[in-house]
């Protein structure tokens, strides 16, 4: 039955309407099929161009339910005044604005930032799939904890606070049940925990350095991946003031993706100071502070205001005079 979604993605093929009838009468049996084989067709669809034709017809498949009842959960919840679909349907969209960004990633991202993200979206990631479809696994995943932490206040408004951390972990669960690898469980976990971070610092364009540390470090390893979800979850938002909203949040997105980028691919640099040597030159002992002192440096040095070991010294020996 999956793989009648994955023939209608791949090849542009349409079951009959007798096997139509079948599949959808008999729907529930494939939760008794080998969570493996589960996900080796699931791959394949999510990996298609036609991706949103298999998911179509998994729907009218009735599959949501027996594979991903999570997905069939978010059928028909609403969402707040800045959301325009439900979100099962904004799952969706998010989905199909991953595919179209990569395909043509100069749309969103310019000829500059093209290049270099096509390059990353077409490593090789894990189980034999691309970084690009490793991506689509997390936007596919990254409101599933809505359902479970939608709220209603006394005012009307919808909330879903905390969806990114719960969703974190359910998404990790999900992947956990389909067999899927380690690095694919983590890599879709940390997309789902970190999708809203970067529409959060929006309202202080242009970033700090300092900001974009921060940003950078709270989602590693993965910032640059993490960075172009929030595009094309941003994209698939279209309620309340959407058009500037979704003009702000891009232009974000590209003035942080060079960084991301090499924060990503390139190696670390060297520290200014170890942790064995600033202890010793400060007195203190192996513990929280020492590594509170260590990423203050790291943040000052990205922000251009240490060069050298002596300046870091200096700054940590500042930090923790009484």
């Amino acid at each position: 039955m999956l793989r009648l979604a994955r023939f209608a993605c791949e090849l542009g093929l349409e079951p009959d309407p007798d096997t139509l009838v079948a599949a959808r009468n008999h729907a529930a049996a494939i939760s008794g099929v080998a969570q493996e084989r589960v996900l080796a067709e699931l791959k394949r669809v999510v990996a298609a161009d036609r991706v949103l034709a298999g998911f179509g017809l998994m729907d009218r498949l009735g599959l949501y339910a027996p594979i991903l009842p999570e997905l069939e959960a978010c059928r028909g919840m609403e969402q707040n005044r800045f959301h325009h679909l439900d979100v099962l349907d904004h799952t969706l969209a998010t989905l199909e604005a991953t595919v179209a960004l990569q395909a043509a990633p100069e749309k969103q991202l310019g000829e500059a930032l093209a290049a270099p993200v096509a390059v990353l979206l077409a490593e090789p990631f894990a189980e034999g799939i691309s970084r690009g479809t490793a991506l689509r696994f997390g936007a596919l995943l990254h409101d599933i904890a809505k359902p479970v932490t939608r709220a209603e206040r006394p005012d009307g408004r919808v909330t879903f606070i905390g969806h990114d951390a719960v969703g974190a972990e359910l998404g990790r669960t999900i992947l956990t049940r389909l067999t899927a690898s380690e690095r694919l469980r983590a890599h879709v976990a940390a997309l789902a925990r970190h999708h809203l971070r970067l529409g959060f610092l929006v309202h202080e364009r242009p970033l700090a350095r300092r900001a974009l540390h921060r940003y950078l470090m709270a989602c590693a390893p993965v910032p640059a991946d993490i960075s172009l979800l929030t595009i094309c979850d941003r994209l698939a938002t279209r309620g309340d003031n959407a058009e500037p909203a979704i003009a702000v949040h891009l232009a974000l997105a590209r003035e942080v993706l060079p960084e991301a980028l090499a924060a990503q691919q390139e190696p670390a640099p060297t520290p200014l100071v170890r942790g064995d040597e600033l202890a010793r030159e400060l007195g203190l002992r192996p513990g929280p502070r020492l590594g509170e002192l260590l990423a203050e440096i790291a943040e000052a040095r990205f922000a251009g205001e240490v060069a050298d070991r002596d300046e870091a010294i200096a700054l940590a020996r500042s930090l923790s005079a009484p």
